[in-house]
């Protein structure tokens, strides 16, 4: 019992760090909280079925990389959405208040969540997992004693692990993620040295929506329905973990989503599955009050 509570918090918890990372890069570069980060979220689960759909109508969802094919789909369309939020909904409103970017980000929020239902509908649609999967690798997993790791929770795991160890090479070892750091540190100093902080500051929502679009895939691919709501309880989760982990912190938001997602497994299996959202908001009063800078401290990039 205490092992697959400790899977099943592993699960949650990549999906919540993969989310998380989206809110602590735009801070990162801009002390702005993206409030409308769920809802790309929430896009990249139907953009999820649309792939799938296409994907099964052309009899090409049996390929090997189907999977691959339906991420990749999610994120591309995701990003694009990522971009023109930022050009449309921010970047005029850089040199405002704080709080008008803020009340941007909210806008933009229902916004989405009234397209997606009015386009897609109010009620849950169906991830038909086994259009991609077959019924013996759905069935399947590693038995461990006392839990069993199913060949979904794998690919969960597997797939998060990767885009997180991705992400991190990506801002060390590259040139665009120097370019973000540097922004992060000091924007004026980076705009003196020839980096052009528009593109960069685009490219960090880019990367936030992409990592968004896969969180969406794989819980699409974990419960199998989807609904236009998810992005606000997911969102909401995903930046405590941020905050937790320390905003601003690459690694932080890793380590905050983990937290997260073990102190809602545990809760629901030990204590009420009730007041399983109540836990994310417990962990954050006490971090809050104990670490409030959070438990990584806040950095950029």
């Amino acid at each position: 019992m205490l092992l697959q509570q400790l899977l099943n918090g592993l699960t949650l918890g990549a999906i919540y760090a993969l989310i998380a990372l989206g809110y602590t890069l735009v801070y990162g570069i801009l002390e702005f909280i993206n409030f409308a980060h769920g809802e790309i979220y929430m896009l990249g689960a139907y953009f999820a079925i649309i792939a799938l759909g296409l994907l099964t109508q052309w009899g090409l969802n049996s390929w090997t990389i189907a999977p691959l094919l339906v991420i990749l789909f999610s994120m591309a369309f995701c990003a694009a959405y990522g971009a023109t939020v930022e050009r449309l909904a921010y970047q005029p409103l850089r040199q405002a208040p704080r709080l008008s970017p803020l009340i941007s980000a909210l806008g933009v929020s229902i916004f989405l969540q009234n397209l997606v239902m009015l386009t897609q509908g109010a009620r849950d649609q169906v991830f038909r997992k086994e259009l991609l999967f077959s019924a013996s690798f759905l069935s399947g997993g590693i038995s461990l004693p006392g839990g069993q790791l199913s060949n979904i929770q794998l690919v969960i795991i597997a797939v998060s692990l990767l885009l997180m160890i991705g992400l991190t090479l990506f801002i060390k070892k590259t040139r665009w993620g120097r370019a973000m750091r540097a922004v992060a540190q000091d924007p004026r100093m980076a705009k003196l040295c020839g980096i052009d902080i528009d593109s960069i500051i685009r490219l960090t929502f880019i990367l936030g929506s992409c990592l968004a679009a896969a969180a969406g895939v794989l819980v699409a691919l974990y419960y199998g329905l989807v609904n236009f709501y998810i992005g606000y309880v997911a969102g909401l989760k995903a930046f405590i973990a941020a905050v937790v982990g320390g905003i601003g912190s690459v690694p932080g938001a890793m380590l905050g989503g983990m937290l997260l997602g073990m102190a809602e497994s545990f809760g629901a299996g030990y204590l009420s599955c009730e007041y399983k959202d109540v836990y994310a908001f417990v962990i954050l009063i006490a971090v809050l009050l104990i670490r409030p800078q959070g438990i990584m401290g806040e950095r950029g990039p």
